[in-house]
């Protein structure tokens, strides 16, 4: 044990009281703290307060066997970390694989030979200790990545009302990915907006993310930065492409859909990068309808001097654009199926006949009730609603 750490404490759960003593003294005197169990269901409530490094259990014990309380113990989210040993006296391969499946971490023989129990008391708690620091580290990455969450969040635009409404949700996964959007006015007649999605998951997503961000942020304020407009998508994304190679941001590439509305003309024009296409619900003759805005195009990344298409489109009234990453729609079903993109596209068409701007947090839920347990949000979800006024 390492002189900064307190003591190890290990349970002993048998019914036998002989064993139970010389064990106690055994570990005691290797410097351990002990706790002792007659029986199984004490062992456990034991187990419970106490959250012992370490758990020598008899295999053959009444009511409760050392295969129940291993399995009990291993199912308890705070006690499944505890090392686990099976004393027995049973030998077969196929009782060690039957301990194995109940989630015992190693066995001790009867008779217990001293010189044994030491090597596997030390080699399971090298192993539980291992287990701690493994699990601070990873409590540590979460953090971070909450932190960079919050950061990516604090980046986002603040939701409009006029001379458009635009609202969004977003929803960054547990491993954080690379989904960040933006969207402003260029003066009073242009609305510049776009949705990109980096590549993979963690800081390492997050970052260039933020990069592209920043980036169009600081340039697209003016109408023009050097030989290309900013108003024409596909100059953009050829930009885009060529400043953020593969090769020179650590394999990282991405997917984007740009687009510029023209409030004064009604049109939309818009290009896109190997990104999920942009939904436009539109009503005509009390029908609502969903017209996807894609254009041919790779990943920003993947290959150099790459040539994007742009698309000019009239916005008609009444008319709903919604942006969106891959995890609003991939995921899986209570059906054990993945839910994919036309079962968006209907259950958007089904809202707006409800409604003809639809609320987010009832768009969101309508979806989360078609994802199975923690299915939904396994990606990075981001959803932007812009209704044109």
């Amino acid at each position: 044990m390492s002189g900064d750490r307190q003591p190890y404490r290990i349970l002993v759960i048998d019914d036998d009281p002989t064993t139970r003593l010389l064990l106690r003294k055994t570990l005691k005197d290797l410097g351990y703290q002990v706790s002792v169990a007659s029986h199984g269901r004490e062992g456990i409530a034991i187990a419970t307060v106490e959250k012992p490094a370490l758990i020598i259990c008899d295999w053959m014990m009444p009511e409760l066997d050392g295969l129940e309380v291993c399995r009990q113990i291993k199912q308890d989210q705070e006690l499944s970390r505890s090392f686990f040993v099976l004393l027995t006296a049973k030998g077969e391969l196929e009782d060690r694989i039957q301990g194995l499946d109940a989630g015992a971490d190693e066995f001790l023989s009867k008779p217990i030979d001293p010189n044994e129990l030491r090597a596997r008391i030390q080699a399971g708690l090298r192993l539980y200790q291992l287990n701690q620091d493994l699990l601070k580290q990873k409590q540590l990455l979460e953090a971070e990545l909450h932190e960079a969450a919050a950061y990516v969040r604090s980046l986002l635009p603040a939701p409009q009302d006029t001379p458009c409404k635009i609202n969004y949700y977003f929803l960054p996964s547990s491993q954080l990915g690379g989904d960040c959007f933006d969207f402003f006015w260029m003066g009073d007649r242009y609305l510049v907006l776009y949705i990109l999605d980096v590549s993979g998951h963690g800081l390492g997503a997050a970052l260039p993310s933020v990069s592209v961000l920043n980036l169009l942020r600081s340039t697209t304020r003016e109408q023009t930065s050097g030989t290309f407009d900013y108003l024409h998508p596909a100059q953009v994304l050829e930009a885009l492409n060529n400043g953020f190679q593969m090769m020179d941001q650590h394999e990282k590439y991405f997917t984007i859909w740009y687009g510029v509305y023209d409030r004064q003309r009604r049109q939309l024009t818009y290009a896109s990068g190997g990104h999920p296409p942009a939904l436009l619900l539109t009503c005509a003759a009390d029908q609502w309808q969903a017209t996807s805005l894609k254009t041919p195009g790779i990943p920003i990344g993947m290959f150099a001097d790459m040539v994007f298409s742009e698309v000019t489109i009239e916005v008609p009234d009444p008319a709903v654009l919604y942006l969106f990453s891959d995890g609003i729609y991939e995921f899986e079903t209570t059906e054990n199926r993945i839910w994919g993109l036309d079962a968006f596209k209907e259950l958007l068409i089904a809202a707006h006949a409800q409604e003809p701007v639809p609320a987010l947090p009832q768009l969101i839920r309508q979806v989360q009730s078609h994802a199975a347990v923690n299915a939904f949000g396994s990606d990075d979800v981001s959803l932007v609603q812009v209704a044109f006024q």
